[in-house]
């Protein structure tokens, strides 16, 4: 399902954006806004274009989704999935949270995720049946079990619609301590054990894709909002936890 060769593409892939992203970070450019109103750069698309072509070279039977050029071969078995830039809005501000989102899937499910943040040099990289390392080393979430000890990150509350606006405010009430931003950063952060839970809504599989692998690798456990296994079909709806008791605490304390 998952094997050498593929990793060692993603850390290509990974290593060509991180050179890209470098080279711009900081500087000025032009900013475009999409129909969804969220903000695009250069930059987004020449490190998407460079990842597709890595993969076209290396595997052309292979589909590819991407945020900024849709998808191809959607049929296909493997599909890379992937996010140039997670957290634009950081990288315009040059906010060092932004990353670089590498997944591949097997009919649909993630099974290699890749997050890399290329200013501070991070890079955490989870397969299936693999643990999960940061930089090469293994690492483990914080393995919380309790709500009331809990520590609680959301990308952005502007995402919720009202009703998922109120379920995060009953579970947010519910923890210790919580943190706003982060975009993919905060998963990371969780897998690394310094976050112990993150919710957020509105994704799309090139937003949630790589955060699977990642985190359930680290010991912990990622589903949508109802508890259900994410996949390139999910609703959007993502809710991580430092352990599986955790976890179910807060699907429970979020559908109460």
């Amino acid at each position: 399902m998952v094997n050498l060769e593929f990793i060692a593409l993603a850390h290509q892939m990974a290593d060509s954006a991180g050179k890209i992203l470098r080279r711009v970070y900081r500087m000025p450019m032009v900013i475009d806004i999409k129909g969804d109103a969220s903000p695009v750069t250069i930059a987004d698309r020449s490190v998407e274009n460079a990842l597709r072509d890595f993969i076209e070279a290396q595997y052309p039977d292979h589909g590819i989704i991407g945020e900024e050029f849709g998808s191809i071969r959607p049929e296909a078995r493997y599909q890379w999935v992937i996010d140039p830039i997670d957290g634009t809005r950081s990288f315009i501000a040059g906010y060092p949270l932004f990353t670089t989102l590498i997944s591949l899937t097997y009919h649909g499910t993630p099974v290699l995720g890749l997050i890399d943040q290329p200013i501070s040099g991070e890079r955490w990289v989870g397969a299936y049946g693999i643990e999960s390392v940061l930089n090469g080393e293994s690492v483990r979430t914080r393995g919380c079990t309790e709500l009331s000890k809990a520590v609680i990150a959301t990308t952005s509350i502007d995402y919720f619609t009202p009703e998922q606006s109120q379920q995060f405010k009953k579970l947010r009430s519910s923890c210790a301590n919580g943190v706003l931003g982060g975009d993919a950063y905060a998963y990371a952060m969780l897998a690394s054990g310094q976050i112990d839970i993150v919710v957020d809504a509105g994704m799309k599989p090139y937003d949630y894709c790589a955060l699977k692998p990642v985190i359930e690798g680290a010991g912990g456990l990622i589903t949508d909002w109802k508890g259900q296994p994410l996949t390139i079909h999910s609703d959007g709806s993502v809710l991580a936890a430092a352990s599986k008791e955790l976890h179910q605490a807060a699907l429970a304390k979020i559908n109460s």
